[in-house]
Formats: structure tokens, sequence, C-alpha cells
């Protein structure tokens, strides 16, 4: 029993995916040609995909909005747990990691589902609002440069429906974020995005220790 929440030692990691993970072979075949990458870091966590798949599936998402492809690998967990008829905007500016998304896509059979944007995030998330889609998507990722965390989280709030979920990874940034001596800009956007969100009247809110710390933004 505890009442606060269990630091993962490398064996209790082991046995939480080994007793909840449900990672098909074709999402273990990203993860591993991505793990070769020198920003393989950049991934997130295959419990965390899981996660977010199926919180897709508890609030009924069929748009959704990502904000930081990478290799794709949150794209195509969010794509397989959408319905048919499911569709994720998916910003990026890489031409390099998004074509190893693209190929996993195809391979996956989700590419009819996915609307990649080559440009910086907040152009899309601008040209979205002002073509109209303000309050049209049901969750939003966010998962890109932390420089621009607060100006795409205010956006996809405004892109989102009441009711309407906001995730935003990282928000533990490997524990840099509860050191003091730890002042590099990164740490300290996302220091004052969390200080926010704490505050922050127009959404019901969770931190949750899930790979690099993810809150989860209900808009009221």
């Amino acid at each position: 029993m505890a009442n606060r929440t269990l630091p993962l030692s490398d064996r209790l990691h082991d046995y939480l995916l080994s007793a909840s993970l449900r990672e098909p072979e074709l999402l273990l075949r990203l993860r591993e040609e991505t793990a070769q990458l020198p920003q393989a870091l950049m991934q997130i966590s295959p419990e965390q995909g899981q996660f977010m798949g199926l919180l897709l599936q508890l609030i009924g998402a069929t748009r959704v909005l990502e904000v930081g492809v990478f290799t794709g690998y949150s794209s195509l967990c969010m794509a397989l747990a959408l319905p048919p008829e499911g569709k994720i905007v998916a910003c990026d500016v890489s031409e390099e990691w998004t074509a190893i998304a693209r190929r996993y896509w195809q391979e996956a059979g989700v590419s009819d589902k996915i609307d990649l944007r080559l440009v910086p995030g907040l152009d899309t998330l601008n040209q979205l609002l002002a073509s109209g889609q303000a309050g049209s998507f049901d969750f939003a990722f966010i998962d890109a440069d932390k420089q621009n965390y607060d100006a795409y989280y205010e956006r996809a709030l405004q892109l989102v429906r009441p009711n309407g979920v906001i995730a935003i990874d990282n928000v533990l940034w490997s524990g840099r974020v509860a050191d003091p001596q730890v002042q590099d800009e990164s740490t300290q956007n996302i220091r004052a995005l969390n200080a926010k969100l704490h505050q922050d009247e127009r959404v019901t809110l969770s931190l949750i220790p899930i790979g690099d710390g993810l809150t989860l933004a209900l808009k009221r």
C-alpha cells in the first residue's frame, strides 16, 4: 500500500510493461528504429502511447491535433485508437523524421487518417483558428519545442471543444523542473506553464507521472 506514487525501478518498470503493454509488432519496430537515432529520447514511452490511445476511446474522440510528430509513434498510437472516420492534424517541421513516420503510417493503413502539416506549429494552429475550426477538436497533444509551449496551449485551448482534452508532454522534464539550480530556457518555460496551468480556471487539471510527465487539461 502507498499514499504517494511509487518510484519506478527498472525491475518494476519491466513488470509494468509485461503486465499491461499491448504493443503491436509494428509499433515495436518503429520504437526500435527510432532508438537508433541521436534524438531517440524525444519519443514517448510505449505505456504513454497506449494510455493516450485509451484516452481517445474514453472521450469518443474523432478529431485530434498533434503538435510535434517526430518519427510518428504517438501519431500511430492515436490513429490506431481512432474510429475509421477519425482524423489527426499533425504538425512538425522535419521532413527527415516524419519520413520515418509516413512509412509506418502507410504500413499500418492509417495514412488517410493523418493530415501532416510540415510548417511551424503555430502557423498551422493559427490557420486552423482563422478557418473557423475553434472548438472542433476532441483532443490535442503538445510535444514540441518548449519555447512555444504556452502559445501552443493557448491555441489548443481555443481549438478543442468543451470537455475536450489537452495533453502536454515533458512537464516533469527528467526532474529538472524541480531543481532550482537548472535555469535554462526550456526548463523555465515548462515551469512557467506548469505554474500557469495549476491556477488556470478554464480547465480541470491533472499531472500524471507517466513517461516524462503528462499534464491532462480538460476544457471546461
